[in-house]
């Protein structure tokens, strides 16, 4: 606790100092418990603001300290504040250039998984050789049960998805896919720093079951399940007390799921483009228009739209640059497959 409690004393004191807060934590750690003890009597006599270290705020600076240290599995939150809005990404299935079953989950809700359900059937009698699953932005609440619910649907029957483990409880609680996969072929995940809670185990057991591959950018690591203590004054404690563990014991909180093709997208343009293929669908985000070439009516006018057309543009296109280089690999594996 002495190690918190210095740590978190000296973070205010950074404004003149260069040092990050990672690299005071490092500091923190190297030292001795004789060296903690010492740090903390030479701030409470010395320190030429004695107000800053009577009980209250010491009890503060340790508060602080284990909230830095435990996020995102603590947090002191206000009860009854309305979230910011933003607007829903709606449930989209697409078809890709007749090579990839485009599904963006938006959520991970019963309708969404009976909307699901009817895509991959969809996606099955043509015989598509792969799917993309997007959980970008795809908070999926804290009911880590709803990942298993989505992830039954790709995972081969008898597979262990995951057990949820919370140390109040005297045993795990184990969940496996008991259903025989309604999809069976290339997987592809896509992920961002929003992809959080469910949807990262989501993504985590899918690739240890279903040999999914996964990419875009690392995400939240909130696969957690949190309990809200009250602390009165509209405040809550909220804290993580359950978390997903992987069949091979790895964990998913806190560091998130780290993507095999790191891809990264600005989120502004993320949104504009989810946005925009609510009626049009993602297919405009990922091929690119072919170059221009030489033709008759070009030679009467006297211009060369080869030239015009290199020319950068003053607003370039909005591209999908994950989505496209889940293409790419759906393309690269279903040419080996098809030639091996």
């Amino acid at each position: 606790m002495k190690r918190l409690l210095l740590a978190a004393l000296a973070i205010p004191l950074l404004h003149a100092s260069d040092e990050p807060p990672a690299s005071l934590r490092e500091t923190v750690n190297g030292l001795e418990p004789a060296q903690i003890d010492k740090a903390i009597e030479g701030l409470q006599s010395h320190f030429l603001s004695p107000q800053a270290l009577d009980e209250v705020s010491k009890q503060k600076a340790l508060l602080e300290g284990l909230l830095r240290r435990l996020a995102p599995g603590a947090d002191v939150i206000s009860i009854g504040k309305a979230p910011a809005e933003t607007k829903p990404v709606p449930f989209l299935a697409e078809i890709l250039d007749d090579r990839a079953g485009y599904l963006r989950l938006g959520n991970l809700d019963a309708s969404t998984l009976a909307q699901l359900d009817t895509a991959l059937a969809s996606f099955s009698e043509k015989k598509l050789p792969a799917v993309i699953l997007d959980l970008r932005s795809v908070s999926g609440g804290t009911g880590l049960d709803e990942a298993a619910d989505f992830a039954r649907r790709f995972a081969p029957n008898g597979k262990i998805l995951f057990t949820i483990q919370k140390p109040s409880a005297k045993q795990e609680r184990i969940l496996t896919s008991n259903q025989s996969p309604a999809y069976q072929g290339v997987l592809v995940v896509l992920t961002d720093g929003n992809t959080s809670g469910a949807a990262e185990i989501l993504a985590a057991t899918l690739r240890f079951n279903a040999g999914a591959m996964i990419i875009g950018s690392d995400t939240a690591g909130e696969a957690v399940e949190f309990s809200e203590i009250p602390l009165g004054g509209g405040k809550a404690l909220r804290v993580a007390v359950s978390q997903a563990i992987l069949p091979d014991k790895s964990t998913v909180f806190p560091i998130g799921v780290k993507p095999d093709v790191p891809v990264s997208l600005p989120p502004d343009d993320l949104a504009k483009i989810f946005e925009a293929s609510r009626d049009k669908g993602v297919s405009q985000f990922v091929f690119e228009g072919g170059r221009p070439r030489m033709n008759e009516a070009a030679l009467i006018a006297n211009t060369n739209p080869e030239i015009e057309g290199s020319r950068d543009p003053e607003d370039p296109p909005l591209l999908d640059t994950v989505l496209q280089r889940a293409m790419d690999l759906v393309t690269a594996i279903t040419f080996y497959n098809k030639h091996n």
